[in-house]
């Protein structure tokens, strides 16, 4: 028996969706290609063709008003990339110069008496740029990168690590490389490792801002109002904030999975 095939014309009106088409002329039509690859295989081409001139059409009246004047980007170097956001960079410019800041303020302050400006800010001064590297509000990418296999406790410890890497050599910078250095240094990766530890509870941003309203109400106001030295960073707190930085390291391990949330951005 020989098979009737439906002709070019019939195939490209069907498949053009033609409503003019008679209803016992479409039902042969489909029936038949229920059966017959070839004839499947004919609509196929006509419909990709039918379509990539619908897109060209689409396309040529859209593309003036989607494809502006074209800008130079600016990236960060791909070394940078792997480890910091461009969110960050505005926050650890202006943990440096919140740092350069209370040093010039300690320098030229005439008071003998004068607390260390420096000393009370530098323990907080990683929480800003750790609260940046991890929040989902600056991030655009947040959902992007929440989806990479190494999204979680291993990119915020990079980027934690990258915001320490800039903090605290400009602190030794201005502040110099003696035996006062662990005052400020032990409690500045003890708050670090709370910020990550308490962001994994209610996130990282909140966690940030409570802990540096925290500290300034109950150690930089007292201590500038009554203008003397902050009890807490003594030398003999030093195991204090030994053991505060040791505990906030060993919850934020025990709760790795929690960072792989995307509350944990907030």
């Amino acid at each position: 028996m020989t098979v009737e095939h439906p002709s070019e014309r019939l195939v490209g009106r069907y498949a053009r969706g033609q409503v003019d088409i008679p209803a016992d002329e479409v039902w042969a039509v489909e029936s038949h290609l229920e059966s017959c690859a070839a004839c499947r295989a004919r609509l196929a081409d006509v419909v990709e063709g039918s379509t990539a001139a619908l897109v060209d059409v689409v396309w040529a009246d859209l593309e003036p008003h989607l494809l502006p004047r074209p800008r130079r980007r600016r990236h960060l170097p791909r070394v940078l990339a792997a480890w910091i956001t461009p969110a960050m960079v505005p926050w650890l410019a202006m943990t440096t110069m919140v740092a350069l800041l209370a040093f010039a303020f300690d320098r030229f302050s005439q008071s003998p008496d004068q607390i260390s400006l420096v000393l009370l800010v530098a323990p907080v001064l990683p929480v800003l740029g750790v609260a940046a590297s991890w929040a989902k509000s600056l991030d655009p990418m947040h959902e992007i990168v929440a989806s990479t296999p190494r999204s979680g406790l291993y990119l915020l410890l990079r980027r934690t690590v990258a915001v320490l890497l800039v903090v605290i050599p400009t602190l030794v910078a201005i502040s110099g490389w003696d035996s006062a250095v662990a005052l400020w240094l032990l409690p500045c990766l003890a708050f670090t490792t709370a910020t990550l530890a308490l962001g994994g509870l209610v996130g990282i941003t909140r966690a940030a801002v409570g802990l540096i309203a925290v500290w300034v109400a109950v150690i930089v106001a007292p201590t500038v109002v009554l203008a003397q030295p902050p009890f807490v960073l003594h030398e003999n707190g030093l195991p204090v904030w030994g053991a505060l930085f040791v505990l906030g390291a060993l919850v934020v391990v025990a709760r790795r999975s929690a960072y792989t949330d995307l509350g944990a951005r907030r």
